[in-house]
């Protein structure tokens, strides 16, 4: 039960919550969603998404602000990026209202999960559209099942937010090929990084840079999410072909505007970090995870570091950094007006 939980120190885990909400794609057409207690998905063995990895999902957020008021965080944006990924794999496409709609109830069923202000914490959801047609043929799948799902969380890494942490290059693995689905949210991309960045946790790190998987000369991105720095006034970000569009980097690049700072999305070389006063990797679980340092070696599972890249920030997160924070948990907190209107109210 809810009222068991430690609101404080959450983490960022699964937890059993009241209900998900599904509904299913048959004929070109989705059916009623249905919010049941029933957590379990029965799947043909010969499902689509178990030979062929069709399945794509997102990641959004909410929150209960300090009057009370319960918010979702820019569901259309996530709407939006799903119908992309659905598209990229062939799957039904899910309508907007109906995705939003769908978070709006998951949200609603499992409001007792949902951390109070104060805590830092928020409500994850996790909506997952997944390929479900039998069959052996290498095709999309003509049948699907969206499922929206919620768990409350606390911090992506279980530390206090804004600690800085390091990193490393992944030198001889990508996790998208060029002209690839780099740029999709499906499942797969994850499964490939994971090697990689289970090596890297391993071996200390707490993220993972993945460079251009053309030419491996250019930053694309973290293993988790976006890359980001601030180099004076400047905020600049790769632009990348095979880079997630992230919903939180679009944010922050508009907050940023809004403090008069220049946005840059530009191909940005490795060698280039020793230049930028602070670096950030940026995602809906964390918003922004200062990076203190990147070491760069030969090889991932090289011993030897070739080159150390060292923050002027260090051990704390930059200042331009802590502000583009403070202002975007300042809206989703209900805390500081929302002139974008960013966020949607749950009744």
């Amino acid at each position: 039960m809810a009222t068991e939980l430690d609101w404080s120190s959450l983490g960022f885990h699964f937890r059993q919550t009241n209900k998900i909400v599904v509904s299913y794609y048959k004929d070109g057409q989705w059916s009623a969603p249905v919010a049941t207690e029933d957590f379990s998905v029965a799947l043909n063995c010969f499902a689509n998404t178990f030979h062929y990895g069709s399945s794509c999902f997102e990641g959004l957020k909410a929150f209960r602000g300090q009057d009370g008021k319960v918010r979702i965080f820019r569901p259309e944006e996530n709407a939006k990026r799903l119908q992309s990924s659905a598209e990229r794999l062939g799957l039904g496409v899910v309508p907007e209202q109906m995705f939003i709609d769908m978070c709006v109830t998951a949200v609603r069923e499992n409001l007792e999960f949902l951390p109070p202000y104060g805590y830092n914490a928020s409500m994850y959801i996790r909506p997952v559209l997944i390929g479900t047609t039998p069959g052996i043929g290498v095709c999309s799948s003509e049948e699907a099942v969206f499922i929206v799902m919620v768990s409350p969380v606390g911090t992506y890494s279980g530390k206090k937010s804004l600690t800085p942490l390091t990193a490393t290059v992944a030198r001889n693995y990508d996790r998208a090929a060029p002209n690839g689905t780099g740029r999709f949210k499906v499942s797969a991309n994850y499964a490939i990084s994971l090697y990689p960045y289970n090596m890297a946790h391993k071996q200390g790190y707490g993220e993972l840079i993945f460079l251009d998987p053309a030419t491996h000369k250019n930053i694309d991105e973290f293993g988790s999410s976006n890359f980001l720095a601030i180099q004076g006034n400047k905020y600049i970000t790769p632009l990348s072909d095979s880079i997630l569009p992230s919903i939180t980097n679009k944010t922050l690049q508009q907050v940023a505007q809004d403090f008069g700072l220049t946005v840059e999305k530009r191909v940005i070389p490795l060698e280039e970090v020793a230049e930028f006063d602070e670096i950030n990797a940026c995602g809906t679980a964390v918003v922004i995870t200062p990076i203190k340092s990147i070491d760069d070696k030969a090889r991932l599972e090289d011993t030897t570091v070739v080159k150390t890249y060292h923050m002027p920030s260090g051990e704390e997160v930059g200042k331009t950094s802590k502000k583009l924070y403070d202002r975007i948990r300042g809206i989703q907190d209900g805390r500081e007006e929302d002139t974008h209107n960013w966020c949607l109210f749950v009744d």
